[in-house]
């Protein structure tokens, strides 16, 4: 039986290391144009998250981590009537509401930068499901990328958002915070269950019972390092902006 404590530890350090990215972790401090051109891309990395999870199941061949990804998977298209706006239509929508044009949501294109993470992740799920393991490597990446480290980005950019979507005391927020919450990782690999309610904890289910059926973690470990590589190669692309900020002077009181 392998030591999940320790797997814990391992992946608590990766969201650590995430969280602590220049650009996250000065996400509050970026000019307004900088910020908005970060959302713009992120919402191409957003766009790529049902195609993600589709290839995913594709490629699956656990029944219970399909229905699991089935499950979560429909949730971004609630209401078979269509009166209810999807997870990617809650998004423009918050983004509309911090101060984005819908011109500029017209006007906007992936980076070379954004379309390369969008390709590689693609190439990632594509690549883990030729494993022996396919099946623990898939929902590793469905679980850490597409929703434990979604929360953490989350997290972060809620730093910014909070005083723009809360009003009068309420979270106005339809998609930034709701994901944040729905996609967060509330247990420990030890500890999860299947009476945890969130999307990372929900597939954390299946993922530890597929890990003590094989005789290493080394794909686990990898296809998680793999996945904060993704993560961080996204926003570097931002970083310029961290510094430019860190260049300006800052103009000396009058008083």
């Amino acid at each position: 039986m392998h030591d999940l404590h320790a797997l814990d530890g391992f992946e608590d350090a990766l969201i650590e290391e995430f969280r602590a990215h220049p650009v996250l972790a000065n996400v509050a401090g970026l000019p307004e144009e900088d910020f908005a051109a970060l959302l713009l891309q992120r919402r191409f990395v957003s766009l790529a998250f049902t195609p993600s999870y589709d290839l995913a199941i594709d490629l699956l061949r656990d029944e219970a981590g399909l229905r699991i990804a089935r499950v979560i998977l429909r949730e971004e298209y609630p209401d078979g009537h269509g009166r209810t706006p999807s997870h990617r239509e809650d998004m423009t929508h918050d983004m509309r509401r911090l101060g984005i044009s819908r011109p500029a949501l017209v006007a906007s294109r992936p980076t070379a930068a954004t379309r390369a993470v969008v390709q590689d992740t693609l190439e990632l799920i594509a690549d883990a499901g030729g494993h022996a393991d396919a099946d623990l490597r898939l929902l590793t990446i469905l679980r850490f990328w597409g929703e434990v480290l979604v929360s953490v980005e989350y997290g972060r950019l809620w730093e910014r958002m909070a005083p723009l979507l809360t009003e009068e005391g309420r979270n106005r927020s339809r998609f930034y915070h709701p994901h944040h919450v729905h996609d967060a990782k509330t247990h420990s690999l030890a500890t999860v269950s299947l009476l945890s309610g969130s999307h990372s904890d929900r597939l954390a289910t299946r993922v530890t019972e597929l890990l003590a059926q094989e005789e290493s973690t080394d794909g686990f470990r990898e296809l998680e390092e793999r996945a904060l590589h993704l993560k961080t190669r996204f926003y570097d692309q931002f970083l310029p902006a961290v510094d430019r900020v860190a260049a300006t002077p800052v103009s000396p009181r009058r008083g």
